[in-house]
């Protein structure tokens, strides 16, 4: 199957929103990337429902919404309701990770947990089975712009691996450009998140196809 790219909303023009989700329409992208930030679990506070629901409203492919807040459960169906396709929370935020989990599918998302980049892998064995997705998180969750973490290959090849038989996307999500993006389709990813690599492009729907096209690429010693 074909690896899926969602480029990040948070690093668009704010101050032309729609012009730049219907750019992300036209593109070969897969999703669109929301990443909802409260203040408290990250220290930056990005934005909630309102534009969450001006998003979807132009919106022409699924949003894939995560949640970077403490006590998610209490905004799952607000945010399925505000257009979200895909609901990915935070293993460190959620004190019953497999409740939560269901409570996302149950309001019929697809079920995402996020991994910080200290988070081993090995502590989603045992719910693997109830989700669609891992978010590795390959900066420090927070901010745009950050340098990619590199430790984050192998960590996703020791996901890849424990993951293998089960339906599961690895996302990656921080710093992913096509500098990187080919070792980590190699090394197991199948949804490349990107932001600032995209947005501050000349030409943003042309970096899309690059990283829409590229093939795994091993990474030479």
């Amino acid at each position: 199957m074909k690896h899926l790219v969602a480029p990040s909303i948070l690093a668009a023009d704010f101050a032309n929103l729609q012009r730049d989700v219907e750019m992300i329409n036209e593109s070969e992208a897969d999703w669109i990337h929301v990443d909802i930030m409260d203040g408290v679990f990250v220290p930056n506070i990005s934005f909630g429902f309102p534009v969450a629901e001006a998003i979807a409203k132009h919106a022409k492919k699924p949003l894939d919404v995560h949640l970077m807040i403490v006590d998610p459960d209490r905004y799952i169906t607000r945010f399925r309701d505000a257009g979200a396709a895909v609901i990915s929370v935070h293993y460190e935020a959620c004190t019953h990770l497999h409740r939560t989990v269901h409570a996302i599918r149950e309001a019929g998302c697809m079920a995402g947990v996020a991994l910080n980049p200290h988070t081993p892998v090995h502590v989603l064995e045992d719910i693997l089975e109830d989700i669609d997705q891992v978010l590795l998180m390959s900066v420090n969750p927070g901010f745009g712009g950050q340098q990619f973490i590199g430790h984050t290959f192998e960590k996703t090849r020791k996901l890849a691996a424990m993951a293998a038989g089960h339906a599961v996307h690895i996302e990656i999500d921080g710093g992913v450009s096509s500098s990187n993006a080919g070792a980590l389709l190699a090394a197991g990813a199948n949804v490349l998140v990107a932001g600032n690599f995209v947005f501050s492009a000349p030409d943003p729907r042309q970096v899309i196809a690059g990283l829409k096209n590229l093939s795994p690429e091993v990474m030479q010693a």
